[in-house]
Parts: structure tokens; C-alpha cells; sequence
């Protein structure tokens, strides 16, 4: 698998980490303090994580989720993006190209968005499995644990899944025309062969775009109360908020 960068950071804003990490720390699973349980305090965490699943699956799995979104919309791969003006130059690899362009697209994102629906009972299963010392440990790894432990913990599941649903769609959506068509062209204009593997292109595509919405709809639970949807999360993350 290609190197990702997965900038995503599922966490507290600091402070709220902090106070939250004194209950977990500080108290038995049946004790509290301040009305805040040890099991109430990482139920409120892995809460979060999941609401940041859903409504990030359900965002980008709509139709045109990444199509219609700038931040996401999968474009042709750099190899082929950065030989376009070549290829149009060439005036027979342009006639073979310019009628595929846009239906490689379509389709590269399409397969994206179909995918998604792969992607929630995985994010869900890790998180229901985490254990307090999982949470203990997301609250006071600083930046980018929650990342590490949700990509450490389904990455590799989630390629597995991702990778036969995105073949399905794009085999569906009759992609290997066109491909086949703006392959031709590159080799035409450029005297080699493409090099991208467009199932393996889409599936990195779509997982970095799953941890990126993932990390918007948490940020949404940490900064503003109006998103924290549950008694849970308003009681834990408002008690986080009155320590701050």
C-alpha cells in the first residue's frame, strides 16, 4: 500500500483531554466525581469517535459526496494530470483521449462513494473494542493518537474491504474502456506505459478522504456544543468544558 498521510486528529481539544484523563485516571468504574463515571468519561470519547464515523461515511458516501466536493474529488492520477498538456499536444493521443477524460473521473469517484458504505462497521467495530486503557491512551498521546489508533486498528481491514467494493463499482460503472483509452494516449504522447494501478489510486484515494471528513465531524463534537447529539456527550464534554 502507497504511503498516506492521514491528517487526522479524532481527539479533545487539550484542556477538555486533561479533565477528562483526571476521571478516567482517578476513578473506579463505579465511582465519579462531579457526576462524571470512569466508564461514562471513555464512553463519552468512543461516542464521539463514532458520531465522527457515521456522519463522515454518510457525508462522502451520498451521491457526488467526492465529485461535487473540491476538497475530495479524485482526479486523474499525477502521472497522467501532469502529462495532459503533452497529450493535447499530440494531436492523434488527444483525438484518443479527450472523449475518456471526463468518464474516468466520474467513474474514479463514483467508485469512491460506493465504498463508504464498507467503511462504517469497520470504524465502529474498533471503536466498541477499545478499552479504557485504549482511551487513556488516546487522551494523552497529544497529537494525532486517536489517528494512530484508528489507523493501526482498521487500516488494514478497511483496504481489504475497500479495495473488492471499489472493483466492483468501477467494473460496474465500465471503466477499463476509457482507462485503456487515456493509457493509450499517455503512451502515445509520452513513449511509456501508465504505472498507477486506478483500483489501488481510487482505494488511497477514498480512505484519505474517510480520515480527513472523519476528523471535520469531530472537530465539530470538541468545539461546538449544538453537535454533541447525545445526553452522553452533553454531559461528559460539557463537564470537560466547565474544567477548562
Amino acid at each position: 500500500m502507497k504511503k498516506l498521510i492521514f491528517p487526522i486528529a479524532l481527539m479533545l481539544a487539550l484542556t477538555s483531554c486533561q479533565e477528562l484523563l483526571n476521571v478516567i485516571q482517578t476513578t473506579s468504574q463505579g465511582s465519579s466525581i462531579a457526576g462524571i463515571t470512569q466508564n461514562e468519561a471513555a464512553s463519552g470519547l468512543k461516542q464521539a469517535l463514532e458520531t465522527g464515523v457515521i456522519n463522515g461515511t454518510s457525508f462522502l458516501g451520498k451521491k457526488d459526496g467526492f465529485l461535487k466536493n473540491a476538497t475530495y474529488k479524485i482526479l486523474m492520477p499525477d502521472e497522467v494530470q501532469n502529462a495532459i498538456s503533452k497529450i493535447e499536444g499530440n494531436r492523434l493521443a488527444n483525438a484518443l483521449a479527450s472523449p475518456y477524460l471526463e468518464k474516468v473521473v466520474n467513474s474514479m469517484n463514483a467508485g469512491a462513494e460506493n465504498a463508504m458504505s464498507e467503511a462504517k462497521p469497520i470504524f465502529l467495530n474498533a471503536i466498541t473494542s477499545m478499552s479504557i486503557t485504549d482511551a487513556i491512551k488516546i487522551v494523552t498521546g497529544g497529537d494525532g493518537a486517536a489517528t494512530n489508533y484508528l489507523k493501526n486498528a482498521t487500516s488494514t481491514q478497511l483496504k481489504e474491504k475497500f479495495t473488492p467494493v471499489i472493483k466492483k463499482s468501477l467494473d460496474n460503472l465500465k471503466i477499463d474502456e476509457p482507462w485503456t483509452k487515456v493509457s493509450g494516449a499517455y503512451n502515445m504522447a509520452m513513449g511509456k506505459s501508465v504505472q498507477t494501478n486506478l483500483n489501488d489510486y481510487v482505494t488511497d484515494k477514498a480512505m484519505a478522504a474517510l480520515f480527513i471528513q472523519v476528523k471535520l465531524e469531530e472537530d465539530k463534537i470538541r468545539q461546538n456544543p449544538a453537535a454533541r447529539g447525545t445526553d452522553l456527550l452533553k454531559k461528559v464534554f460539557g463537564y470537560a468544558d466547565s474544567n477548562k
